[in-house]
């Protein structure tokens, strides 16, 4: 496991550290499931090699320095009782402040449209295995709010808005937590050297033209998040953003002036927040 040490400045009444994983990705499933789950371990597995190994240093690493574990998604590849059992014994363990991913959701990946309707059909299996609310919830650490928010079909909903915004009353400042980063431009020409699409919320429409119609039409940005994302955008209390999803490394700047960070598959960021 690749470890990224950093100092971010948010306004902590004391430093303290934080380690921030993504997309982990745990591949297991057997015949209580179906063979259907069972062959999917087979086509899946190869693409994750190492989920195991990581998260099983992260976790170690974690315990031995006494920080939380802020998770931002995917650690699950799919739904399944062995990814559910896995995911149950390793919060049991550790300390973790979760922000879901698309996957968390995904009964047999790619098989269907990802909307709320297919959401929900896993989500109470899937939130009983986390201590927060992984859809949007807050966590507040030496003064700093962690704010995560469910994003993983690249949208915002309104009742997300909402919560941020009960959230910035606090006064606190806030470091978001989310799986898919938010548009900026270095960012969506890094990623499209390599893909057909850039995997981010809020791409401007017309830098979407290239997509794939099915790529378009899934990470089109609604008015909702548009919204959202110019909120984040002006407020000066949230001084940082912790994503995935892209499975890779990035620091960039949204919006000009707020740190965004994604971590990829084999790393870990050890943040120390002052």
């Amino acid at each position: 496991m690749n470890v990224i040490r950093q100092t971010l400045a948010v306004g902590a009444e004391k430093p303290f550290r934080a380690l921030h994983i993504s997309d982990t990705h745990l591949t297991y499933a057997d015949a209580r499931d179906g063979q259907r789950k069972v062959d999917l371990v087979a086509w899946r597995l190869p693409s994750f090699p190492y989920a195991e190994q990581m998260l099983a240093e992260a976790g170690d690493l974690a315990n031995e320095l006494g920080v939380p574990i802020l998770h931002t998604g995917d650690l699950i590849d799919y739904v399944s009782l062995a990814n559910l059992e896995a995911v149950t014994r390793f919060t049991a363990a550790h300390d973790v402040f979760m922000a879901t991913g698309n996957h968390e959701f995904s009964l047999y990946v790619g098989e269907a449209k990802e909307d709320a309707a297919y959401r929900n059909q896993s989500l109470p299996r899937v939130q009983a295995c986390f201590a927060n609310d992984i859809r949007m919830s807050s966590r507040e650490i030496e003064g700093v709010n962690f704010v995560a928010l469910d994003n993983g079909y690249y949208l915002f909903e309104p009742e997300q808005l909402a919560f941020l915004q009960q959230q910035v009353q606090k006064g606190l400042p806030i470091v978001l937590m989310m799986h898919t980063p938010l548009y900026e431009q270095p960012l969506y020409d890094m990623i499209m050297k390599v893909t057909p699409c850039a995997y981010l919320a809020g791409v401007p429409e017309p830098l979407m033209r290239c997509y794939p119609p099915e790529r378009y039409e899934q990470q089109l940005a609604d008015e909702v998040t548009l919204q959202t994302m110019e909120y984040i955008a002006a407020q000066p209390l949230i001084k940082a953003i912790l994503a995935g999803h892209l499975h890779r490394e990035y620091q960039g700047w949204y919006a000009g002036r707020i740190p965004q960070f994604v971590t990829g598959c084999t790393s870990a960021r050890l943040i120390e927040f002052v």
